[in-house]
């Protein structure tokens, strides 16, 4: 993996949203649209974490090799965040969508609660820099129990967000990578450069599936891109390969 400064962070700023189930990520993160809507003001000291469960190893063997090969069961992860708003969406995504509003304009706390259902997105700024966790489909609950500590500290409500798999997905949430703008083109030379102007080379080979090769047929003698693990590849005509057209000097 090559050294990438642009990748690092340090969060800044950031918002939690939520969407009817299914909703796509946002083109513009920073400038996210409806039907996305802010859950509201949240903790500076909580920012975000993701909880695990499942996942165990299981060694598995034949009598010739003990150890085989290794299974792991099915993991469960869970989003958390504080959310410090107290108003009634808030409160509902607490104490469970089934919450009645009462008469009087107050939040009954249901017996049997229900999770609120919805797509997620987690926003992190840091200067120019942007990411996020984007769920399609998740369910939304209180995740720790409410504790009011001190009269100095906004009090907050805990939330838990699970990403589910949403139809035919083979995923449950996605996450953006930083370092700049994903390359879509590669245009041979010695070496070549990917496009758009400022896109950052795919970390390797295997990244490099969904790049258009430039010119389409098979690059000329010594042509490449370097990638990202500073190994080489260029355009055989029909797929991309290791190392430089051949007959270069390498």
């Amino acid at each position: 993996m090559a050294l990438n400064d642009n990748a690092t962070l340090v969060v800044g700023s950031g918002n939690y949203l939520t969407a009817p189930v299914g909703t796509a990520m946002p083109d513009d993160l920073l400038v996210p649209t409806s039907p996305w809507q802010n859950v509201g003001h949240t903790s500076l000291e909580d920012v975000f974490g993701i909880t695990s469960e499942g996942g165990e190893a299981t060694t598995i063997g034949s009598l010739q090799n003990k150890s085989l090969r290794t299974k792991y069961s099915a993991r469960t992860e869970t989003m958390t965040f504080t959310l410090q708003q107290f108003d009634t969406a808030a409160l509902k995504l607490y104490f469970g969508a089934n919450s009645p509003t009462l008469p009087d304009g107050s939040v009954g706390v249901p017996a049997d609660p229900v999770p609120t259902q919805a797509a997620f997105l987690a926003i992190f700024i840091d200067g120019e820099n942007h990411f996020a966790f984007y769920a399609p489909k998740s369910e939304i609950y209180r995740n720790d129990d409410m504790s009011i500590s001190d009269t100095e500290s906004l009090a907050g409500l805990p939330l838990g967000v699970k990403p589910m798999v949403l139809g035919n997905n083979t995923w449950t949430y996605a996450v953006t990578p930083l370092g700049g703008t994903v390359a879509t083109g590669a245009a041979a030379g010695t070496p070549g450069s990917f496009t758009p102007v400022g896109a950052v080379a795919p970390a390797n080979l295997a990244d490099l599936g969904a790049v258009i090769a430039t010119p389409s047929r098979t690059w000329s003698k010594g042509q490449h891109v370097v990638l990202g693990d500073s190994s080489d590849a260029y355009w055989n005509g029909a797929a991309w390969a290791s190392g430089k057209a051949p007959g270069s000097d390498s």
